[in-house]
Order: structure tokens, then C-alpha cells, then sequence
């Protein structure tokens, strides 16, 4: 499939790496299909994707695995919401949040209150708001990052 995005231009995307959305995302509802992209002009691959919509060229969210940002997450999500994705095995989820990256970007911030689900065998995915009292809508992902990578020695 070919779509075209503001970020990236033409990109051509395989039907079996488009993810459906059976709610859609939390404030874009309408929207069913994505695709994560990644930047691959880049010599060293970012750890930074993009769920980039593939009917809104301008959506794209800039998403990151949670274990890039902290070491033990672990959301609490309703055995209902799964069901919405096929109720995948522990082995077939694949987990995401988003990110706000301002110009300063000491500044980013993660979405750990609402993460992305993908049930990589079917292909579903969904956005949920997870249970768990202590993760933050706003986590400060900048300063995560660097402690990751003083503690990889990078």
C-alpha cells in the first residue's frame, strides 16, 4: 500500500504491516489503520518510530518501546479491553507509548498512562488507560533516556 505522509513523503507500506485499530486512537477515534515507521536515513536506527496514520497523512506520533525509558513497566489493563485485539498470548504483545518531543527537548515527555497494545499476530492493536496510580501522563522521557544510557554505558 502506498501512503503518503507529512513526515516522510511517499512510503510504500506492506499489507502485512499495517496495524488495524478497532477503537482507534484516544482522540482520533475515526482512524482504524497505521503503520509504524521507522527512520531509516539514519546511520544508527533512533529509538524514536512513528505510528503514522495511513488515512491522515499529517498524523504520525512519535512512539517508543516503554523498556527504552524505564526498566519494570508493567500496566494493569482490563482482561475486556484485550479481547478488543484478539486477547493475544503474552508472546504476541508488542507495547508502545507516545511521545511529545517540544523544541526543547529536554523538555519530551512519555505517555505512560495510555500505552499502545499490538497483538503482533493479528495484527490489532488498541490504546488503553492503564489502572496502575503511578504512571504519569507527562513522564519526563528526556531524562529517562539519559539514565538508560549512562546505565548501558553509551
Amino acid at each position: 500500500m502506498v501512503a503518503e505522509t507529512r513526515l516522510f513523503g511517499t512510503v510504500d507500506i506492506a499489507e502485512d504491516k499495517i496495524l488495524e485499530f478497532p477503537m482507534g486512537l484516544i482522540g482520533f477515534e475515526n482512524l482504524k489503520k497505521f503503520a509504524i515507521i521507522y527512520d531509516s536515513d539514519r546511520e544508527v536506527r533512533s529509538k524514536i518510530s512513528w505510528l503514522q496514520s495511513m488515512e491522515e497523512p499529517a498524523l504520525a506520533l512519535p512512539i517508543i518501546h516503554p523498556s527504552e525509558l524505564i526498566d519494570d513497566y508493567g500496566p494493569i489493563v482490563e482482561d475486556e479491553l484485550m479481547k478488543n485485539i484478539g486477547d493475544p498470548a503474552d508472546a504476541d504483545i508488542l507495547m508502545f507509548v507516545t511521545l511529545s518531543i517540544p523544541s526543547d527537548l529536554t523538555k519530551m515527555t512519555a505517555n505512560l498512562k495510555a500505552p499502545i497494545i499490538i497483538n503482533t499476530e493479528g495484527r490489532k492493536a488498541i490504546q488503553v488507560i492503564v489502572e496502575n496510580e503511578d504512571y504519569k501522563v507527562k513522564f519526563n522521557a528526556y531524562e529517562a533516556i539519559q539514565k538508560m544510557k549512562e546505565k548501558a554505558g553509551e
